[in-house]
């Protein structure tokens, strides 16, 4: 029987997740289930499973999701988010999911198809991600719904405060628990818990961690989210730029200490965007005082 995360949450102070996303090319398909086995063994209370935008993997998630489930019996979180498709659409793969037993969701808005600078919802689509939650729970109590959280506020969110107010709706609708973006700064993160609390956000928010392991992946990806690179990490990183081997011991460093501060300071657990490694986040969990 896999177990919704939201009775996992009741059970467990800390808990430990690992991202996934749905690979390209066959290759990295065939590989993935090898990877996620190697990572079982760091006993996750769960893993998750993004789904892509436009279409581009999106078909790839539910398929993963439910070969990870059967083969390891660990909850796998499907991301959902309401961009590209119909409300017809999403009725039809909610109703998928609860016959394959995907009963955990982690709900989002998505982001607008590239190339799109001024997205609008089709005409019988949903616009804001607290739609598809309350679309979600119309399907009785059977999932399991996280949503996503911005320490530094959501990229075309006009401020912190607004943000946060937007929190609030997805988890007055039925959102269980928050896990935020990468981050790298500790204080994004807990002025940002110190700003939901405040309005009465009670849920837990667990922290998305990303470790670094090349510096110009992580300018292209954060500038794609919108996440800032403190001055810290490009005077540690920027000189290392092209060594592979003393990028990753830096990277792997980092983020031992950015976890323990976190841990220390009441963080309640830790979810990895592993990009489909093993390490560094096998290092890191080794390293944590957990």
């Amino acid at each position: 029987m896999i177990r919704k995360i939201s009775d996992i949450l009741r059970e467990k102070e800390r808990t430990y997740s690992f991202e996934l996303f749905p690979p390209k090319t066959e290759k990295g398909r065939e590989k993935l289930p090898e990877t996620a086995g190697t990572l079982k063994e760091l006993e996750p209370d769960w893993f998750a499973v993004t789904y892509g935008a436009g279409g581009t993997t999106r078909e790839l998630t539910m398929d993963i999701v439910d070969e990870l489930q059967k083969r390891f019996q660990i909850p796998t979180m499907h991301h959902f988010t309401c961009v590209g498709h119909s409300k017809a659409e999403l009725e039809a793969i909610i109703k998928k999911m609860k016959e394959k037993n995907i009963c955990n969701i982690l709900a989002l808005r998505g982001d607008a198809p590239e190339g799109v600078e001024h997205w609008e919802p089709a005409p019988d689509g949903l616009e804001y991600c607290y739609q598809l939650i309350e679309l979600i729970r119309s399907y009785d109590s059977f999932f399991s719904i996280g949503v996503a959280g911005f320490p530094e506020g959501h990229i075309d969110c006009p401020d912190k405060e607004i943000d946060s107010r937007y929190l609030k709706i997805k988890i007055d609708t039925g959102g269980e628990f928050v896990i935020t973006q990468l981050f790298f700064n500790n204080k994004d993160y807990f002025e940002y818990l110190e700003r939901v609390r405040k309005i009465g956000v009670t849920v837990r928010i667990i922290p998305g961690i990303i470790p670094i392991t090349n510096y110009q992946q992580l300018l292209r990806f954060c500038k794609t989210c919108g996440a800032t690179i403190p001055q810290r990490v490009h005077d540690i990183f920027k000189p290392l730029d092209g060594d592979a081997e003393a990028t990753y011991k830096a990277g792997v460093q980092f983020t031992v200490e950015q976890c323990n501060e976190l841990l220390e300071g009441g963080a309640p657990g830790l979810h990895f965007y592993t990009l489909n490694k093993v390490d560094p986040t096998r290092e890191i969990l080794n390293k944590i005082k957990r």
